[in-house]
């Protein structure tokens, strides 16, 4: 079996958002939306810092679905449009899928974007991957785990195009993969943890 998971480097990350518009450049993730988002950790508004002057620090903390492995997302959905596949990643059926945002609700990471209205986009036409599909108004959606990259047997964008190297992707259950070492010799984190959610996103400094 194979279970795709991440592991990200909170000390390589530069707070740059490449990942994020990576991201929606990849998914034709619409205006206003974003599935990957780079908080600033203690601070109220982007790029803020801990501390009082001069004793200063800035943590920057890639967040985006966790694709837990006891996905509270999944438990909320009424119809089944929220599932986890054979590759261990949390989906959505966007068929499925009635807009009543239960699943936003019961995820504790705050991952999960509404389509409130008709898609819009800068410049004005849907863009991304082509085999990505398209999602319209009514419909939640989130972070992939870019399902037609990896389907392929790529990266991730966000894992591709982070210019320093911050993110790890593999299969968590392959013992000898760079990420499931990493894990253990750096003893990552992984966000919130009494929720007993048991992301597949990890985080090591």
């Amino acid at each position: 079996m194979t279970r795709y998971g991440m592991a990200i480097n909170q000390t390589r990350c530069i707070g740059c958002q490449t990942c994020a518009f990576a991201c929606k450049m990849q998914n034709g993730v619409a205006k206003d939306m974003r599935w990957n988002r780079v908080l600033t950790e203690g601070g109220g508004v982007a790029d803020d810092a801990q501390g009082q002057y001069p004793n200063l620090t800035r943590t920057y903390l890639p967040l985006a679905c966790q694709h837990c492995e006891n996905p509270a997302c999944l438990k909320a959905c009424p119809t089944g449009a929220t599932y986890k596949d054979e590759m261990g990643r949390v989906e959505i059926d966007y068929d499925k899928c009635i807009g009543c945002r239960m699943c936003m609700a019961a995820c504790p990471y705050n991952a999960r974007s509404f389509n409130w209205a008709e898609p819009a986009f800068v410049p004005d036409f849907a863009y991304g991957d082509g085999q990505v599909e398209r999602r319209e108004r009514g419909v939640a959606e989130k972070c992939t785990l870019c399902k037609e990259r990896t389907d392929r047997g790529e990266e991730p964008r966000c894992v591709q195009c982070c210019p320093l190297g911050a993110r790890i992707f593999g299969d968590l259950d392959d013992p000898n993969s760079e990420v499931s070492k990493v894990i253990v010799e750096r003893k990552a984190r992984v966000l919130l943890e009494e929720q007993g959610t048991r992301p597949q996103v990890y985080y090591f400094e």
